[in-house]
């Protein structure tokens, strides 16, 4: 855990949402020389797996769990060795949070819970202890700048919701000493031009194509589809105040990170596009845009900080 102070802190449910998300952030904070830490919520003991060779992973959650922390220690040596840490590793109860899982709704588009919670499950540890002990360590770290998802966890996901929760109460607890905090969103507007952009280029329709095969299947590799249309709830249809952060200067890292998390991340493509510079899929087969910009929203426009690795 990094002694540093200052610079940017972002805190995500399970390993690769902190890349999925706030990948482009994480890196330009690195190559703008300031601190960047993760705090992650669980070890995503419940996640779908991608692939043949991680396929009896599934269902075994301490195994899965041990995996993906080999898999989120190379993404942060892929965006440029960013620090990162478990919640239960903060100060704090002798606990472990586990992830809650999850279920597809809505066409495989938004998440939604479980039909059973696990023992531990990050959802049902009590607020005041999970956001107790991020408050604390908060208060050591003392970073400017603050970021996690907008309420509703960007796609549904149960533990990504509870983690805007934990962030939230964790700011409150901080009172004035509290760092600027800004969740992540999308531009509607952005999204569906990304979305025709995917549906007429040649590389996806290749990439489509070579994942046809109905024997892969079986190994959540397949097959690809386009985007259904549905904006995920991250979607604003106007941009609220905030910031963004350009992708390009780091998109070969964002994608090496990406591809790093290969039991959750597959089809993992640089596009060069005006509106998605690559895409890439989870379990659900639904191909998603690398936009040009990751886009924040100030949870108080009143308390903002300057953003060296950020444009307007």
């Amino acid at each position: 855990m990094q002694s540093a102070r200052g610079g940017l802190v972002a805190v995500h449910a399970h390993p690769d949402d902190e890349t999925l998300t706030s990948g482009a952030l994480l890196s330009s904070a690195v190559r703008a020389g300031r601190p960047a830490t993760v705090v992650t919520c669980t070890r995503g003991e419940r996640g779908e797996v991608i692939g043949a060779a991680q396929h009896a992973l599934e269902g075994d959650g301490p195994a899965l769990g041990r995996h993906r922390q080999t898999e989120i220690a190379a993404a942060m040596t892929a965006l440029g060795g960013v620090d990162q840490v478990f919640l239960d590793a903060l100060p704090g109860p002798a606990t472990r949070y586990v992830d809650s899982g999850m279920a597809w709704v809505e066409g495989l588009s938004h998440a939604g819970a479980a039909a059973e919670l696990p023992p531990g499950a990050l959802v049902a540890a009590e607020l005041d202890e999970t956001a107790g002990r991020l408050a604390t360590w908060l208060a050591v770290r003392a970073p400017d700048l603050l970021v996690t998802y907008e309420p509703g966890g960007g796609y549904g996901h149960p533990d990504h919701i509870r983690t805007h929760q934990i962030v939230l109460r964790a700011v409150e607890l901080l009172g004035d000493d509290a760092p600027a905090l800004a969740f992540a969103v999308s531009s509607a507007q952005e999204l569906r031009a990304a979305y025709r952009a995917l549906a007429n280029d040649p590389t996806v329709a290749a990439l489509i194509d070579a994942h046809r095969d109905p024997a892969l299947v079986a190994t959540r590799e397949g097959p690809l589809t386009l985007p259904d249309g549905t904006l995920p709830v991250m979607a604003r249809e106007t941009v609220p105040p905030g910031f963004a952060v350009p992708v390009a200067p780091v998109r070969a890292q964002v994608l090496a990170a990406l591809a790093a998390h290969a039991t959750q991340v597959q089809a993992v493509t640089a596009l060069d596009l005006p509106e998605a510079l690559g895409c890439y899929a989870l379990s659900n087969g639904a191909l998603a845009p690398v936009l040009p910009v990751e886009r924040y929203q100030w949870a108080d426009p009143a308390r903002t900080v300057p953003q060296p690795y950020a444009v307007a």
